[in-house]
């Protein structure tokens, strides 16, 4: 396709996310503020550190403290790029690189799509697919990684199938790596396509074994001269990787002693969602988990199974174009990239349901699988066009069919997406409470608050952005939780919003005067307000 053809998917594709974007005045979730938030602490000069703590695992006890020991850093730097750009501390300002990012999958779409059919129709249906992308739209221009994850994810397939065509282009190896530590500083599940690349590698064949003479020859057959091909190949894979990640492994070890930060191993040991934020987090480890009993822990993952089997299908697939995925996967299933990209769902699906039930089925299964968007919507009309096909085989239908089954497919997509963004920021609101924030901290120094004060509140990155003054989470464990990090931290007020309170709390909305440890201070916007006693 021409340069002209992929600018203009380019600009398409900018214009959805700029409309959503003037409905979404605030990041709007805990993902987005955090990533906000810590772009805002590199444009201050602040560095990877953090007024602010979302949960306690890493066991953190002082404010500030190192940031990202949890989430990844990329999104945050990319917040902050656009804050340096414009010169302006400012969410428009952070957003602005992700809605250019989004627009940029729409022609990586087409790009992936043309390389795998040589169709231009098909390559511009996929693109549009990538426009109304149901439920991921409303967030692909927000600070998360949603876009950038489909950005590198469709560079990946479409370097994946320079090598396919032509295996003796090794230096695209280094490329694979670089998407690859992209990936992995945008989220940690991101180290799957580093395995994927090596899976990848071993069965690519060596360049004398192309053409009519192609045969698989064993990775560890030192004989012969693929073993060495096999192994420039990982090499130069690790090192694209190693440029990426290197600098952010350093941080680490400078600042924990490891190469991974602490936040996330824990994470193991859940029992349930809400643990994510207990403290002290060394009650996480394999004996509390052992402890619930295997009745509870498959019982856990089961349900998990059933939550992500119901993403993989309605925000994976879109729920229109689940079924020509599959039909596409099934009758592509011989082609590496179709290999590569169910092997990397079905590996996110058991991670995600089994090793981290709780995170994936609370939206990481969702996040991570949007690398493989490019390829669903790839895939989807190459699905649709090999049943339509099949049906011809059998004296149904013609070439008309064929043209009306492919708009009918955009249209519901465009109807789906607009559902979607309608419910999502106007039925449910955009935002998670974080607008009653400015409110409260009114209260507050109405009711004598210093500026060192520190707030307990549901959304601790969110309330810095509203305030600017450092806050922690409510923790897992109830009230005496609450005391232990109110002590730890030098909290000196506690914000419980009505609509999101912990179970181990409710009595303190039910009964807020009756409690000598937390004195209530008054209500504002159904957030109870208390000052702790210490």
């Amino acid at each position: 396709m021409s340069f002209r053809t992929y600018l203009l998917l380019f600009l398409s594709g900018l214009i959805l996310p700029f409309i959503i974007a003037q409905f979404q005045p605030i990041p709007g979730y805990l993902d987005s503020d955090y990533y906000f938030a810590g772009g805002i602490q590199l444009v201050n000069g602040n560095g990877f550190t953090e007024p602010y703590l979302w949960n306690y695992l890493d066991g953190t006890t002082t404010l500030p403290h190192p940031s990202h020991t949890y989430w990844m850093p990329l999104a945050s730097i990319i917040s902050a790029l656009g804050m340096w750009v414009t010169g302006q501390a400012t969410y428009a300002s952070a957003r602005l690189p992700f809605i250019i990012i989004a627009a940029l999958v729409v022609p990586v779409t087409a790009a992936v799509a043309y390389a795998f059919s040589k169709k231009r129709d098909l390559a511009i249906i996929s693109a549009l697919l990538a426009i109304f992308s149901v439920y991921h739209a409303p967030f692909v221009g927000v600070t998360d990684n949603f876009s950038l994850f489909m950005l590198f994810g469709g560079l990946y397939f479409i370097f994946a199938t320079k090598l396919i065509e032509d295996p003796s282009r090794q230096w695209t190896w280094f490329l694979l790596g670089l998407l690859a530590g992209l990936l992995t500083l945008s989220r940690s599940d991101g180290l799957l396509w580093l395995a994927l690349t090596f899976l990848f590698a071993t069965r690519n064949l060596q360049p004398s074994t192309r053409n009519t003479q192609q045969r698989e020859v064993s990775l560890w057959d030192t004989t012969r001269p693929i073993f060495i091909f096999h192994l420039s190949s990982f090499i130069l894979a690790l090192l694209g990787f190693l440029l990426i990640m290197s600098p952010w492994y350093a941080r680490n070890l400078n600042t924990f002693g490891t190469l991974m930060a602490p936040g996330g191993s824990r994470a193991l040991w859940l029992e349930n969602y809400d643990q994510t934020f207990t403290y002290p987090p060394e009650q996480l480890n394999m004996e509390s988990f052992l402890a619930t009993g295997w009745n509870e822990i498959l019982s856990d993952r089961l349900w998990a199974f059933g939550t992500n089997l119901q993403s993989g299908f309605a925000a994976h697939g879109g729920i229109i174009l689940f079924p020509f995925i599959v039909a596409g996967v099934i009758y592509f299933r011989k082609d590496e990239r179709v290999k590569l990209a169910a092997t990397a769902w079905l590996i996110l699906f058991f991670v995600m349901t089994f090793i981290f039930p709780f995170a994936g089925a609370r939206g990481a299964f969702f996040h991570a699988g949007a690398a493989l968007q490019p390829m669903w919507w790839t895939l989807a009309p190459l699905g649709l066009d090999e049943i339509l096909l099949s049906l011809r085989k059998r004296n149904w239908g013609t070439d008309q069919t064929k043209v009306i089954f492919r708009s009918a497919l955009v249209m519901i997509a465009i109807i789906l997406t607009a559902f979607v963004v309608n419910l999502r920021l106007f039925t449910l609101g955009w935002g998670e409470g974080e607008t009653i924030y400015p409110a409260v901290e009114t209260f507050l120094l109405e009711n004598g608050i210093e500026e060192d004060d520190i707030v307990i509140v549901r959304n601790a990155p969110g309330y810095y952005i509203a305030t600017e003054r450092s806050a922690i989470s409510i923790p897992y464990g109830g009230e005496n939780a609450i005391l232990a990090v109110a002590k730890q931290f030098g909290a000196d007020y506690l914000v419980l919003e009505s609509k999101a309170a912990l179970p181990q709390i409710k009595s303190l909305l039910e009964n807020p005067q009756g409690h000598d440890d937390f004195i209530y201070l008054g209500e504002v916007n159904e957030a109870h307000i208390f000052k702790i006693n210490k």
